[in-house]
């Protein structure tokens, strides 16, 4: 494989949100951190939106979120700021998983 096939592949298994810019995007970047430690959280910012992805796997609990936001937040309210995202989504009540089960 290619090293630019290669880089490709390792791409294609970044999962996570693709947030508008703003406080909730800079509260699911800790998040992120705190709720898969271990995991590496790669962070794009484009100035209009933020990039945030994990390889495989990205959970982000509400208890958490409001935690960095420093007020109540409901999970729910996550897609009001989130323009797209990478993988598959399972949102619950109070958590929600971005996931990739292919390898490539």
């Amino acid at each position: 494989m290619s090293r630019s096939n290669a880089a490709n592949a390792y791409h294609n298994n970044l999962v996570g949100p693709v947030m508008r810019a703003g406080d909730l995007a800079m509260a699911v970047i800790e998040a992120a951190r705190v709720d898969n430690p271990g995991k590496e959280i790669f962070v794009e910012d484009k100035r209009a939106y933020i990039r945030i992805h994990a390889e495989q796997e990205m959970i982000l609990r509400q208890e958490t979120i409001e935690e960095e936001l420093g007020r109540p937040f409901k999970i729910n309210d996550l897609e009001v700021d989130l323009s797209s995202f990478a993988g598959q989504i399972e949102s619950r009540d109070n958590a929600v998983r971005f996931y990739f089960n292919k390898t490539l």
